[in-house]
């Protein structure tokens, strides 16, 4: 964090202790740090969420809006329901969403409700006083680009830790409450939606906005999940060392080790011990992995995990200290 802040920081919390005397210099410290790192993370969620909001913003009033186009999910109720009727988008969004936000306070959590009802009122703000141009009118670029800039939003909006389209909230509760996943929920909450489109309106609007609805998920994946697919990489073999040397000092790749025993003798005590590697790679790198791994063990166990999202550890390729 910036200097100065920093400062700022420590004399907020210097004055918040000033009255015990006792407290240490290190309990002080740890609070600066603690402050800093809350402040930090709200700064990140709120660069998110407004940029989530001006781009949901930008999908629906420089794609679909002017154009008629409906989306899924919870805004493409508000997105129906605005064109069948003379209410205003801005206070659907809010209407619609409402319920959802209500639900996720009590499954999700205060803070989660509180930054989604910003970021919601937010994005009704945004479409009703942002003079958005109109891009194009041709129908395949609405539907893509209007679903990208949209989906973009709501990516964006669920990395700053908010929903600015409530139908995931409701799909994480009827998953616990039902055996359907979450991806399932979604699914038939937007078949009925285009069902009520394709009636309402007409077939050829319906099947755009599921183009549209493909094309906003994919973005969102996307966002959520990374530019870089990861990874995870479980190896087991009689020669662990020598592929922890390589991945460590070869693929400069760092590695967790940990032990394990083979299950498939009668006897505990007849059991084989090994080292089991475990390490992260993109996807990129999987070919050539297993190809070093061939040349040292073509007996090793590997095992492949897709990973969503990494923080920390050491992830990124360098030079080994």
């Amino acid at each position: 964090m910036n200097r100065y802040f920093h400062n700022i920081i420590a004399e907020t919390v210097k004055r918040r202790f000033k009255k015990n005397r006792d407290v240490k210099r290190r309990r002080l410290s740890e609070e600066v740090k603690i402050l800093e790192v809350s402040i930090s993370h709200i700064i990140h969620d709120v660069f998110f969420i407004v940029i989530g909001v001006i781009s949901a913003g930008f999908g629906l009033k420089g794609f679909l809006l002017p154009n008629s186009f409906i989306d899924g999910g919870a805004m493409g109720i508000s997105l129906l329901i605005s064109e069948v009727t003379a209410y205003s988008l801005s206070l659907l969004i809010v209407i619609v969403n409402f319920p959802f936000i209500i639900l996720g306070y009590s499954n999700l959590g205060k803070q989660f409700a509180f930054k989604s009802i910003l970021a919601i009122v937010g994005l009704a703000l945004t479409v009703h006083f942002i003079p958005y141009p109109v891009v194009t009118s041709d129908k395949l670029l609405i539907a893509v680009f209007g679903g990208f800039f949209l989906g973009g939003g709501i990516g964006l909006s669920i990395r700053g830790g908010a929903v600015i389209d409530g139908t995931e909230v409701l799909a994480i509760y009827l998953s616990k409450k039902t055996g359907l996943t979450i991806g399932d929920i979604i699914l038939l909450f937007n078949i009925i939606i285009f069902s009520f489109g394709a009636y309402i309106l007409s077939v050829e609007v319906a099947l755009y906005a599921m183009l549209t609805y493909m094309a906003a998920a994919k973005t969102v994946d996307f966002i959520i999940e990374g530019v870089e697919e990861y990874t995870g990489i479980t190896i087991i073999s009689v020669k662990s060392e020598m592929i922890r040397s390589m991945i460590t000092e070869k693929l400069r790749r760092g590695v967790t080790v940990y032990k394990g025993k083979g299950g498939f003798e009668k006897s505990d005590m007849s059991l084989t011990e090994y080292d089991i590697i475990y390490t992260i790679v993109t996807r990129l790198e999987i070919a050539n992995l297993k190809t070093e791994i061939d040349k040292i063990d073509e007996n090793a166990f590997i095992i492949m995990n897709s990973i969503k999202d990494t923080k920390g550890g050491m992830i990124k390729k360098r030079p080994l200290k």
